[in-house]
């Protein structure tokens, strides 16, 4: 009986993908990699293996290996595979998008915040995969779409109300490929955050497991002792200092769903207008209705937290050049830091 070691990176996550790893047994005798990966792992066809082993996802003992290699006893076998969502159907949906570049292996997309990425419970259209669907396949709008391959390849998701970069795959290669870079945490990717209250140090790192709040699961919790969730490194840098707020960078070294949200609420530095992580009030200032009057009119600003994923870094499947985007605050984001900026500006002079 062959050790088989799985752990499956979903659900808890902003990437989408699973990692297999596999002990090979002693009595194994020798055998192509590629059928030896059709035989142990469900629901994977062999054409999924064959891009694994091109996009140099395959690894046997540290190395990548080509299809053709031939395991041995004892080997250690890892794979890296794109993870979509399970999806009944995708309505093609004409919803404008905000394309930064489009060549035939992906798509980048400035997302607006208040568009959720992919269908799931509670919001089964309108969301960025069918406005894709549509981009795809103009002719099919209102229509459903339900071959695997023809549905838009996510690596990756931010959240509804978060705006910024997200890349999409249009091939099963380029999907595959784009997940072992998440998965090796290769991707360059810089958040900007407008945080409550002011910090003791220009830049810093918060580390602690994430998982799903053990009394609401809607939301995530921080469990630094590790106990539940998955291990999460955010580094922050400030960018600027605006009083009660401040504006920070954010690098992700993990991808842990509403990683940063979370981080920045253990820390003691929620997001501004992030009802889930205790954002929405007046934290930080003065007992003055008429300040806690601006805070509210500041909250009208935005849809949600503020956070925008800025830029986003990695190599392309084909090319392997390494390519990098940036996408400017969105204008009410902007305007919601010019109050600010204004607000302080006055307050000094009086």
């Amino acid at each position: 009986m062959q050790e088989d070691l799985e752990e499956q990176e979903q659900g808890e996550q902003e990437e989408l993908f699973e990692h297999h790893r596999i002990i090979v047994d002693k009595g194994q005798s020798l055998l192509r990699i590629d059928k030896f990966l059709l035989a142990r792992l469900q629901n994977v066809s062999r054409n999924r293996i064959q891009n694994a082993s091109e996009a140099g996802s395959i690894l046997v003992n540290g190395k990548a290996v080509k299809s053709s290699y031939r395991v041995k006893p004892l080997d250690l076998v890892t794979i890296v595979l794109a993870h979509p969502p399970r999806l009944v159907e995708i309505i093609a949906e004409n919803i404008p998008l905000n394309i930064v570049y489009e060549d035939d292996d992906l798509i980048i997309v400035n997302k607006q915040a208040g568009l959720v990425v992919h269908p799931g419970y509670g919001n089964y259209t309108g969301t960025l995969v069918n406005a894709l669907a549509f981009h795809f396949y103009p002719e099919l709008l209102g229509k459903s779409i339900e071959a695997e391959n023809e549905r838009p390849g996510l690596v990756h998701r931010i959240d509804k109300n978060t705006s910024g970069l997200v890349v999409i795959a249009r091939t099963e290669k380029a999907l595959t490929f784009l997940a072992k870079q998440f998965f090796d945490r290769t991707i360059k990717r810089r958040y900007i955050a407008l945080v409550w209250g002011d910090f003791d140090h220009e830049e810093g790192t918060v580390t602690g497991h994430i998982g799903r709040n053990q009394t609401d699961r809607k939301s995530m919790e921080v469990y630094p002792g590790g106990e539940h969730g998955k291990h999460a490194v955010t580094h922050y840098k400030v960018i600027e200092r605006l009083g009660y707020l401040t504006i920070v960078e954010c690098r992700l070294e993990t991808g842990r769903t509403h990683q940063i949200r979370a981080h920045m609420k253990y820390i003691g530095h929620p997001l501004f207008n992030d009802e889930t992580y205790g954002g929405k009030r007046v934290l930080k200032g003065t007992t003055f209705n008429k300040y806690k009057l601006f805070v509210e009119n500041c909250f009208t600003m935005i849809p949600g937290q503020a956070l925008h994923a800025r830029s986003l870094g990695f190599i392309h499947p084909t090319t392997k050049k390494e390519l990098y985007f940036e996408a400017d605050l969105p204008a009410n984001f902007q305007a919601l830091i010019d109050k600010w900026k204004n607000y302080i500006a006055s307050r000094n002079e009086s």
